[in-house]
């Protein structure tokens, strides 16, 4: 077995040997978690939404989680926090999202 590792997608993207037009970001979103969609888990109340985009620009990213937390029923009502991050899932051809998580507070 060679040290390579299988998935070196890193290294590509560092190296320029991958190209995106896309910048990658990590979120925190305030709001409501109301009556969730399938697969997402939060008690009804106040929380933060967390995720990680492949998105063009800033506004971009903020623009998708809005709509995400639109579509899965979370209301944002608060601050949105961006920070430009490490992948941990390679670029694709679209813009996409990952890693949604939500963290429940009390106010």
């Amino acid at each position: 077995m060679s040290g390579k590792p299988k998935d070196d997608w890193r290294q590509k993207l560092k190296d320029g040997r991958i190209q995106t037009p896309f910048n990658h970001y990590s979120l925190l979103a305030d709001g409501i978690a109301e009556d969730l969609a399938s697969g997402f888990e939060c008690p009804p109340g106040r929380a933060w939404m967390s995720l990680k985009v492949w998105a063009p620009s800033e506004e971009a990213a903020v623009d998708m989680v809005q709509a995400i937390g639109n579509k899965i029923g979370f209301e944002l009502d608060g601050k949105i926090m961006l920070y430009e991050t490490e992948p941990d899932e390679p670029p694709a051809e679209r813009p996409f999202a990952y890693s949604i998580d939500f963290t429940p507070y009390n106010e």
